[in-house]
């Protein structure tokens, strides 16, 4: 075996067995709504595409009867999906509140809520996730340079019917036959396909942007967009320059699914997972549907590891995910070092559980993670090189005081050290957070896509005229990237 980085001061510690698999809590996987809720079970996404646009056309008096709310997202990552879900899911709360109050004809009880991908509509269909892993590696700074530089300063994107006439003819014509009565986007792809598609048919339902970060990518539709739903009053300060009105911000905060809101019981969460009630718990979220863009975060926790025997009053807890190769891999190493005081995880389906028995936790600065940890009040260590929106979300949160960050090995083990001498620290890391933690968000844009649904359509020119594509001139940028 290689010899690690860093050098450990402390004496060997026995090989012990490799710690058996800790059980998890028997709480089911949280259903996620179909991405084409069209009546056919178990339909392809292209199936269920080729099905709507099979079906008669919509009328007007059928669409308003029965109104379409879509949620589209984009599967470059889970982020984006995770946040159309919980919106979704608010969505339907509120109709299935409206019903059980007696109000069956309330535009909440007569709504029908649908998740799309925005992907399956491509002339090109292709992997998401894997086109984001392209930017990982030595590709990062270039990803890095497109999102902080380009299109975040004066010269601004509005929106324009481009998105739909070379790759999304067939989402135009989905929403021409369905009338839906509003577009919910959770990623940019989706939300201008959603502004090419109102362009080109005519209609006039409202278009809500919920970005999934701490800062908003040049390339929203700024000027198309009836809502803008943000995170934090920074982000709002992004869109004031570049043109968006004031009453086309709605602070909200990132939407999280409720599971992460709930209180749960820690000394039954912990024993339900294996876990010490007299340590330290570390919770390292390590576990990804790809590999690759988790890479230099592996390695940085597989480079600490020998050091875990200078800190017995921790217990650290790896997620390895669906990844079996590196849990294996994981454990091995955990048996060589004979450590006692780490745990390994595989996929685990009751995260916000396992959050509320961890005293902090490790993450990459993915907008939903991060969220997700605020939203469960535990404290974070944001770990690796941070480049795009993660960059920005790094910034934002270490500045609030709401969570650590360490770039090497070496800086999250002196992180971890120094939460082991000074527990007060994780307590103030909650304390900070509780500016930026927005539990009721889903809700929040559900009721405001709703009133959006009632009001009459806006004579905006802006929010009307047809472009190709549109580029405008902003004012300066509130904040230097």
């Amino acid at each position: 075996m290689n010899t690690p980085a860093l050098k450990s001061t402390e004496p060997s510690a026995p090989i012990a067995p490799a710690p058996a698999p800790a059980q998890t809590l028997a709480v089911p996987a949280e259903p996620s709504p179909s991405p084409l809720a069209m009546g056919a079970q178990g339909a392809t996404a292209a199936e269920a595409i080729a099905c709507a646009l099979a079906a008669p056309e919509r009328t007007a008096e059928e669409a308003a009867a029965h109104p379409l709310i879509l949620v589209v997202h984009a599967s470059v990552g889970s982020g984006h999906r995770s946040a159309a879900n919980a919106i979704a899911e608010a969505l339907e709360e509120a109709g299935e509140a409206a019903r059980a109050a007696g109000d069956d004809n309330s535009l909440e009880a007569r709504s029908e809520v649908r998740v799309l991908d925005i992907l399956d509509f491509g002339r090109i269909v292709f992997d998401g996730d894997k086109t984001a892993s392209m930017f990982t590696g030595w590709t990062r700074p270039f990803y890095d340079l497109t999102w902080r530089y380009t299109l975040t300063g004066r010269l601004l994107w509005g929106g324009g019917t481009i998105w739909a006439r070379l790759m999304y003819p067939k989402f135009t014509e989905y929403v021409r036959r369905l009338r839906p009565a509003a577009i919910v986007a959770t990623h940019i792809t989706a939300a201008n396909v959603a502004v090419s598609a109102r362009m080109i048919t005519g209609q006039s339902f409202p278009i809500v942007c919920v970005p999934t970060d701490y800062e908003a990518e040049g390339l929203w539709p700024h000027l198309h967009t009836d809502l803008f739903c943000v995170a934090n009053e920074s982000m709002a300060e992004t869109l004031r320059p570049r043109r968006v009105p004031e009453d086309r911000i709605l602070i909200t905060g990132i939407p999280a699914s409720p599971a992460f809101s709930r209180t749960y019981d820690r000394a039954k969460a912990r024993e339900a997972f294996g876990l010490p009630q007299d340590k330290q718990v570390v919770l390292a979220l390590a576990g990804a549907k790809l590999p690759q863009p988790y890479v230099h975060f592996r390695a940085a926790i597989g480079e600490m590891l020998p050091f875990m025997h200078a800190m017995p009053s921790m217990q650290l807890v790896i997620v390895a995910g669906a990844d079996e190769d590196y849990e294996r891999e994981l454990r091995r190493q955990v048996a060589e070092y004979g450590l006692a005081n780490v745990t390994v995880l595989g996929y685990v389906n009751a995260m916000a559980e396992l959050m509320e028995a961890a005293d902090v936790v490790i993450c990459k600065p993915g907008g939903l993670t991060v969220t997700e940890c605020l939203c469960a009040h535990a404290p974070m260590i944001l770990l690796g090189r941070a480049y795009g929106q993660e960059k920005a979300n790094v910034r934002m949160l270490t500045a609030a005081g709401a969570a650590m960050a360490a770039t090497t090995p070496r800086e999250l083990l002196d992180t971890l050290r120094h939460i082991s001498d000074h527990s007060a620290s994780a307590h103030a890391m909650l304390m900070n957070a509780s500016i930026l933690r927005r539990p009721n968000a889903a809700e929040d844009i559900a009721r405001a896509t709703f009133a959006l649904i009632r009001r009459e359509p806006p004579r905006d020119a802006k929010l009307r005229a047809k472009h190709f594509l549109h580029f405008y001139w902003g004012k300066k940028p509130a904040h230097v990237r």
